[in-house]
């Protein structure tokens, strides 16, 4: 066989180092507590949506332009910390078993 590497075998080593969960498997409990981080994130990202789409659809309603989109730029950011907040704490998690 020669020494060369097919594309496919190349692809799964990417792979493999690209999904740090494929090359540690996770526990029942890493598991479990993966899906009540994302329950967690789930139920504060709904909570401030909520409350932020409120504050826009008032600021809509009184014709203030600039508020809404003031508050829209908040729900993006809110969203993305909130993304980044769940993603750290998943790491957290996947890195215990180590």
């Amino acid at each position: 066989m020669s020494a060369m590497k097919s594309a496919y075998e190349l692809a799964m080593e990417r792979l493999n180092t690209s999904d740090p969960d494929s090359v540690n498997p996770l526990t029942e409990q890493q598991k479990k507590e993966l899906y009540e981080i994302d329950q967690r994130y789930k139920a504060k990202k709904a909570e401030r949506e909520l409350f932020l789409n409120k504050q826009l659809e008032e600021a809509l309603l009184k014709g203030d332009n600039e508020e809404a989109a003031n508050i829209s730029k908040q729900i993006t950011n809110e969203k993305l910390r909130l993304e980044d907040e769940r993603e750290e704490e998943k790491n957290k998690v996947r890195n215990s078993g180590n």
